[in-house]
């Protein structure tokens, strides 16, 4: 065993986190974080109209439940990995899962749907600081030669957490009372105090590099802009049309969102490092991820309204549709990765986005067959496979995008990028059903609980026009990878 004292002091990245019989724990404590952050974002989705009902919450403010913990995600995950170089990796990893675990248990208690948005916001800023940590707990805890099967193991749990976790939240909301949805925030609780016991037990020491930077005023315009943004296109409710206020308020959005890019131009220490941006590969693959991260969030965000709320089924049926998206990702990730490593990423970034684009045409179409094993089921399987395929060489095509130095950088923008896509997806989206409900002549509102042939239709109505908007976007994407893929490769020496 390494003596840790003898180790060079003067740099902070030479020193292990802890000893080698300490790694496991720490690999655990990562494993259990990650845990964290994935049933809480795919549980919530069908715990919604549960919630709506229980809290008596507009759609709109069911948006905000989702919206309020991605907007501080997307936003700070960026200062947050930072951060954790700043002050010490453990430090900030452990204080991001202690303010989730503080803010889920607010969640938990919540009294109303405003009360519940406030602490999703929270949540979501322990996540930002939580989440990078994760992955950076491992690289540093582990040699390299032992990092490559930590990671994996990592990886795997990550894939049976987000498997079983719409399963186990369908089955409690499906068989629990009125108020049971509070178990999926409470749960929280002993799964992160373990995380924190095995971190600061573990231990040995957590360098900071006090000359790293934090871009503070990056961060505040970023949650600001985004925020505004993204209240503005949630604007509509019932059969209402967009309001000059929720315009104004996007131009206000836009403007603060321009001044981000202006304080990134001139931060000494930028979150987002427009640079990266002049390369043409950089710039297509983030583009392709947010169309691809768009369409997908939309539908696991309104699916399950249509499902439970249009239709009557119970949460565990509509859990199902989470399944082909674990089962094809884990069996065609690899594959995928591998053949873009031969190929390229690009052929496998079109035919994925294509895949998708079928697929959620496919979901448009059986939608008012109201079958959801026959119908719904096969088409989220294709959008299981559409997702296998590009997951693997997204990332390959970002990574191989940049050079070396900058591939944390990199992955982290493009982190932060699939997260705004889902902030952005569901608040448009949201008002998209709004309106197509209000067409449709509903008689409540798009997602809630009700048993009424003309909810149903206005239900399935509004819905179809996110499925084919989905499929619409998947389209773009697949024209831009293949655009971005061909004027990348003539760049290459």
């Amino acid at each position: 065993m390494p003596d840790l004292a003898s180790l060079d002091r003067n740099d902070p990245r030479t020193l292990p986190l802890c000893t080698p019989e300490s790694r496991v724990y720490l690999l655990i404590a990562a494993i259990l974080a990650s845990s964290l952050g994935f049933i809480d974002g795919s549980i919530v989705a069908i715990a919604l109209p549960a919630m709506r009902m229980s809290l008596g919450a507009t759609l709109i403010e069911a948006q905000w439940i989702s919206n309020a913990y991605m907007l501080t995600l997307s936003a700070l995950i960026l200062v947050g990995g930072a951060a954790g170089d700043r002050f010490g990796l453990a430090r900030v990893f452990g204080g991001g899962i202690a303010l989730f675990v503080l803010a889920s248990m607010a969640c938990a208690f919540a009294p109303t749907a405003g009360f519940l948005i406030g602490a999703r916001a929270v949540q979501g800023l322990g996540a930002a600081f939580m989440v990078p940590g994760s992955l950076a707990l491992i690289s540093r805890a582990y040699p390299r030669e032992e990092r490559s099967r930590a990671i994996g193991i990592w990886a795997a749990s990550a894939a049976v957490t987000s498997a079983l976790g719409p399963i186990i939240g369908g089955l409690v909301l499906t068989f629990g009372g009125p108020d049971v949805w509070r178990w999926i925030f409470a749960v929280n609780l002993p799964l992160g105090l373990l995380a924190l016991y095995f971190l600061f037990t573990k231990i040995a020491q957590d360098p900071g590099q006090p000359e790293r930077g934090l871009d503070i005023p990056g961060g505040i315009t970023a949650v600001l802009g985004l925020g505004l943004l993204a209240l503005s296109l949630s604007g509509a409710e019932h059969g209402d049309t967009v309001s000059r206020g929720a315009v104004a308020i996007g131009v206000v959005g836009l403007l603060t969102l321009l001044l981000f890019l202006r304080i990134e131009a001139r931060s000494p220490h930028p979150m987002m490092p427009l640079t990266l941006f002049q390369n043409v590969g950089f710039s297509a693959a983030n583009i392709v991820a947010f169309g691809i991260y768009f369409a997908f969030s939309a539908i696991l965000m309104y699916l399950p309204m249509v499902v439970v709320g249009g239709w009557g089924e119970s949460e565990i049926t509509t859990s199902a549709a989470y399944a082909p998206l674990s089962i094809f990702i884990a069996l065609l990730s690899g594959f995928a990765g591998k053949l873009a490593g031969r190929i390229g990423p690009t052929p496998l970034l079109v035919a994925g986005s294509l895949v998708l684009a079928t697929g959620y045409g496919a979901l448009a179409l059986v939608i008012p067959t109201l079958n959801f094993w026959g119908a719904v089921l096969p088409a989220m399987c294709l959008q299981g496979i559409g997702m296998g395929l590009v997951v693997a060489p997204l990332s390959s095509a970002v990574m191989g995008s940049v050079a070396p130095y900058a591939t944390g950088t990199a992955s982290g923008i493009n982190n932060a990028v699939t997260r705004m896509a889902s902030l952005i997806a569901v608040a448009i989206m949201g008002s998209i059903v709004a309106i197509g409900y209000g067409a449709a002549d509903g008689p409540a509102t798009f997602g809630e609980i009700m048993r009424d042939p003309g909810h149903t239709a206005a239900t399935n109505a509004a819905f179809i026009k996110v499925a084919w908007g989905a499929s619409g976007v998947c389209l773009l994407s697949a024209i831009v990878a293949l655009i971005g893929g061909r004027a990348a490769a003539r760049r290459k020496p």
